[in-house]
This record gives structure tokens, sequence and C-alpha cells, in this order.
């Protein structure tokens, strides 16, 4: 599980919020033999990358604006074949991934700069946060990989990085280090430490790291008063370090003075309340009920019970029913009703779009489960899909069921 968190970290909402990969052998099974049967419909015919062979279509990477997909080979059927399938978003965010990929060829900061100087709907400057910091935190740990460095050695993360530097991770030290008053460097910074301290989740060394990322999101704070994304961060800081309920809602009235109905909060507020962590199931539907119920107009935090449920799920579903229940039917119409009330380009409605697919595929709702797939198709990296140890074909197993049997 734990070798997930970077790729998690990625996705832009939920690489703090690491819930147990569980699937049972039987439904796996059930779920590859109706994937089989409608494999025709996911993968071109042919080679998978040639362009304009056996009817398959080859997309630029900036993809169908229109329908939201990604690029890469698409089916005749339409959809992207599972090599191409984006695990890096959950949805398209061009300009993230171009920044993120000059700044990674160059070593220079900059573009990741810019891009968050022009962010200021707080939803997506949060996942570009973290996803920057995830982004960070992979490059420094391939890098320690392959080459180990002690501390004081180049390539050390304290050691300093120019335009051309070696892959590891010294852009954003050089950041910090040439900008120290940019809010944006200060926002991935205190990200990075916390995705570096669940790379060994309770160790002493990751308690070092999270006070650490605790005073590195107050720094940050101080530089953007109004903007809830260092707040947002200690949340998961306070999650690691055990803060108490009450030192715990302090943080999040801070978050919620800046943001009312900041989705991504709010999933990671319900991670601590959630019975894996400090809370319980009933303290989490209790918190995820509540949110839904004083969210203001076309807010999408309607769908926050639909995670409470997947969050609190039984490792033994002896019964197929459950999903066709009150508690999880409830779940799904306040998650549908969001997505028809909020804005289209909310920075979360893919997140909730692939958690949907997954529940209506298990309740046999097929129809609705493939009005997502057109959604979402393209990119793979949101829950529950990264809970598997092979997030494209998971996907592309649901994508079918959805599809054939429909």
């Amino acid at each position: 599980m734990e070798a997930l968190w970077l790729l998690i970290a990625l996705t832009a909402i939920f690489g703090v919020a690491v819930l147990p990969a569980i699937r049972r052998r039987q439904e796996r099974r059930a779920l590859e033999q109706a994937a089989e049967t409608a494999q025709g419909m996911t993968r071109p015919a042919g080679s998978g990358r040639s362009e304009q062979k056996s009817g398959g279509i080859s997309l630029s990477k900036e993809g169908d604006a229109g329908s939201g997909r990604s690029g890469g080979t698409v089916s005749s059927g339409g959809l992207v074949a599972v090599e191409d399938l984006d695990l890096r978003l959950p949805g398209p965010d061009q300009e993230l991934v171009a920044a993120l990929e000059e700044v990674q060829r160059t070593q220079d900061w900059r573009p990741a700069g810019r891009l968050l100087a022009l962010t200021d709907d707080h939803e997506q400057r949060w996942q570009r946060v973290q996803s920057l910091a995830g982004a960070a935190a992979m490059e420094l740990a391939q890098w320690h990989g392959e080459h180990g460095p002690a501390a004081g050695e180049p390539g050390h993360p304290d050691a300093p990085a120019g335009l051309g530097a070696r892959r590891d991770a010294g852009w954003l030290r050089s950041w910090r280090a040439e900008e120290p008053s940019d809010a944006g460097g200060a926002q991935v910074y205190a990200q990075f430490l916390v995705w570096q301290a669940m790379s060994d989740t309770g160790s002493a060394d990751s308690r070092i790291i999270l006070e650490e990322a605790r005073t590195a999101a107050a720094d940050a704070a101080l530089l953007a008063p109004e903007d809830p994304t260092p707040h947002v961060t200690e949340l998961f800081v306070a999650r690691g370090l055990s803060y108490r309920k009450a030192d715990f809602e302090q943080v999040w009235s801070q978050v919620t003075r800046r943001s009312r109905d900041h989705m991504g909060a709010h999933l990671a507020a319900l991670s601590y309340w959630s019975e894996k962590w400090h809370g319980s199931k009933d303290e989490a539907y209790g918190f995820a009920q509540s949110a839904a119920g004083a969210a203001p107009p076309q807010s999408l935090l309607p769908a926050l019970p639909l995670f409470a449920v997947y969050d609190h799920l039984p490792d033994v579903q002896l019964s197929p029913s459950m999903y066709s229940g009150a508690t999880i039917g409830d779940a799904l119409e306040a998650a549908r009703f969001a997505l028809g009330s909020t804005r289209p380009d909310h920075p979360v409605v893919p997140h909730v779009r692939h958690l949907l697919l997954w529940f209506l595929v298990r309740a046999e709702r097929y129809e609705e489960a493939t009005e997502q797939v057109w959604a979402v198709d393209g990119y793979v990296g949101a829950l529950p899909w990264v809970n598997s140890g092979n997030p494209a074909q998971e996907y592309a197993a649901y994508r079918a069921v959805a599809i054939g049997r429909r």
C-alpha cells in the first residue's frame, strides 16, 4: 500500500488519503471475465499506438477538449487504449502537465512558479500544489534509489541545483532559496515534506519531517493569508501527528473561514475522522452528512458521503445486494445530484466521477456507469483505481463491464 503514495500524490486530491486496497478474488475474476468479452471495445485493432491503423485514431496529448479524454491511441469505439491511460491525473490539466514537464526537463522552477501565480481557484491551486510536490518527491526518491547520496554530497536534497542540474528535485530547493517570499514555492515545499513523511509512515524520521512540514505550512500561510492551501496541508500533518480533536477543529476552522465548501479540504478532513485514523465510522459519516446538508448551492459537497461509504466498506462483502441498499443508494444519488448542480469544470469533478463509476458497476447500474466512462476515459489517477496494483487494468475492467453489460 505504501508503494502507492507517490502515485496518489500526483492525483491532486487523494495523495494523503491512502485507503486499503481490498478486492476479493472472486469479484476480480468476474470483472476480468467480463472485460475479456468486451475487450474489442477498449483497444484498437492491430498495433495499439499506430496512427490511422485498423480504424484507430491517435490523438495529440492535448486530447479532445470536448470529451475530456486524454491523448493516446483511441479505439474504433472511441475509448483510450489501456496502455495509453494517463496514470498521473484524474482528468485533464494540460497547463500543469506542460509546466511540470518543463520543470523536470530543465530543473528550472519558474514554469511552476508562473503556473501557480496564475492559479486563483482554491481547489485547482490545491491540486496543482500537491501534484508539483508529489512530482518533486518522486523525483527525489528515484534519484536516491539510483544514487543514494549522503548528506553534503552532490545530489543530496540540501545541495543546490541550477539549470540543467541532475534530476534530484533540486529545482524545489532552488525555488525556496531564490524566492523565499513566493507563496507558491512555500506551499509546494510544505506539501513535499508531507509526501516525504508518508514514504516512511510511523517512524521517528516521519514524525520529525511532519513537524518540519507543520512549520513550513505556517510560514506559507503568512505569505498568502487568505489562501486555504497551507491549512489543508496541515490537515494531513494533523492526521500524521495525531492532533487532538479540538486541535484539529482549530485547523479546520482556518480552512473553512477561507473556503467554506473546499471539496479537497473536506476529503482530507474525512480521512482524519475515519475509523482507520482518529475517528469512527459514525464520526466520518456524520462529518460527511453534515457537510453535504450545509453545502451552499452548486457545491460538490453532496458527493462527500460517497467517499465516506467507500472508506468504510467491510473487508469481506458477502452480499452483492449491499450496493443496492439504502446507504449506498442514497450516497450515489447525492453524488449524481452534486455533479448535476456544480460547474462542469470544477477541479474535483473527475474524482467524483471515477468513484461513482466504481459504485455504479457494482450496483449493476451499467447505463449510468457508462455515462461516467465517457466523462473520465483517458485518466486513471484517482480513487479507487490507485488502490490497485495496476490502476489502468483495474479501470479498464470496470469500463468494459459497464459498456459490455449496459
